[in-house]
């Protein structure tokens, strides 16, 4: 069965969302900017039917509404607690109910379908799917099967946390693909060459 894909999103509120990037470009555009992000992304994601939006804070449900682009999407909040207790409460769920689980985030824009279906594939002959991110981090993990502690006490927002979490996987004796490496947008020139890749989309190229 295809694993079940959680987003995580969030309203896009200005300053919420895009903190970083909102130091150089302001609350406002740096909203708009995730807001784009968002939906390129999700676009991508017209395939898979099998597509659960997370979302924070969880009073959003109306500015989150806009993003299901599918009627089979289910929309969940993502609840109280830290990056890590939001993650191990998605997971825990899809894997009670025997589904394995793809979780990330929609603001990573140059993931393709391919990645997905390259990660989806992967859970059939490992128990762990990461994307690795350039600054330390990981813009997708999937599991086939639970692993204790994997999303406790990470020091997130740090370039530690792909390591901290690879060790973790290794401690437990589980089996691990990695997929290629992504960049994040967090810095004004990571917008500058996000912004070109969604005008190139838009015109077709």
């Amino acid at each position: 069965m295809t694993p079940q894909l959680v987003v995580f999103l969030k309203a896009p509120r200005p300053g919420l969302v895009k903190t970083r990037l909102g130091v150089s470009l302001g609350n406002d555009q740096a909203c708009e900017a995730y807001r784009a992000m968002a939906l390129f992304f999700l676009r991508k994601l017209a395939a898979f039917p099998r597509v659960q939006l997370c979302f924070a804070p969880d009073n959003a449900l109306s500015e989150i509404k806009p993003f299901q682009l599918n009627s089979k999407w289910t929309l969940k909040p993502q609840g109280e607690g830290d990056l890590g207790a939001r993650l191990g409460r998605a997971t825990t769920a899809c894997l009670a109910r025997g589904d394995s689980v793809l979780c990330l985030g929609a603001d990573c824009p140059y993931v393709e379908e391919g990645d997905l279906v390259e990660a989806c594939e992967a859970l059939e002959r490992h128990d762990v799917a990461i994307g690795p991110a350039l600054d330390g981090g990981y813009w997708l993990i999937g599991l086939r099967r639970a692993c204790h502690g994997l999303f406790d006490a990470i020091p997130w927002s740090s370039e530690r946390v792909l390591d901290v979490t690879r060790s973790r996987i290794i401690q437990a004796g589980l089996s691990c693909h990695e997929l290629r490496t992504l960049e994040d947008v967090d810095t004004l020139d990571d917008w500058h060459r996000c912004e070109a890749l969604l005008r190139s989309a838009s015109r077709g190229i």
